[in-house]
């Protein structure tokens, strides 16, 4: 017997909030039902970033090490920052060479109760500031043996990090979400779609 050979399946967003009325037993009957649900799915999204379930949207973040600099801004698109390291890169005899030290995550309140946040070292130990546009706080701050302020480094800081889920958008787009959650995806749009209709 023949396979279809694709891989292809996707839904447009109006085929989503279709399918989930459908699984309330409804049928979207107006416009005001199809934005009330575009507005249901962009807060299961939200919801989803807060238990950081997403991990399709993992990414790779770099910068590099300016000595004596303990805050670095991060796009405003960053969710949550998994973990992270410094790395090192230096040239040897004919090849490149990588160094990797992992980075600990404190709490606010561990940052906090540092007595001198400027010691200056090899970074150990980051916070997360999660505000409207997020930043990461190093400590100790690098000092001039892990940083260079007038030439590149071979020392970056680098993080994993968590990105928002896109917007839903127009009806005819797709969703930003890796197919194998489209089961999630519909049971979560139902379950909100569930709370306002009876």
């Amino acid at each position: 017997m023949a396979t279809s050979g694709t891989t292809t399946f996707d839904l447009s967003i109006e085929e989503i909030i279709q399918e989930a009325y459908e699984r309330c037993g409804m049928v979207t009957t107006s416009g005001h039902s199809l934005r009330s649900a575009r507005t249901s799915l962009n807060l299961l999204f939200a919801e989803w970033a807060n238990r950081g379930i997403h991990l399709w949207k993992v990414s790779l973040h770099e910068n590099q090490l300016v000595s004596g600099q303990a805050e670095y801004a991060v796009d405003g698109n960053v969710s949550d920052v998994l973990e992270a390291f410094v790395s090192s890169t230096g040239a040897g005899a004919n090849t490149v060479s990588t160094q990797d030290v992992s980075l600990s995550k404190i709490d606010r309140s561990a940052y906090s109760a540092t007595p001198n946040k400027l010691t200056q070292g090899t970074p150990s130990q980051y916070y997360v500031e999660r505000k409207l546009n997020p930043s990461v706080f190093l400590y100790a701050t690098p000092s001039s043996s892990v940083s260079n302020t007038t030439t590149p480094s071979s020392f970056q800081f680098c993080f994993y990090y968590l990105s928002k889920i896109q917007d839903v958008g127009d009806y005819n787009n797709t969703s930003d979400v890796v197919n194998r959650f489209y089961p999630c995806m519909m049971s979560g749009l139902a379950y909100y779609l569930s709370l306002k209709y009876s």
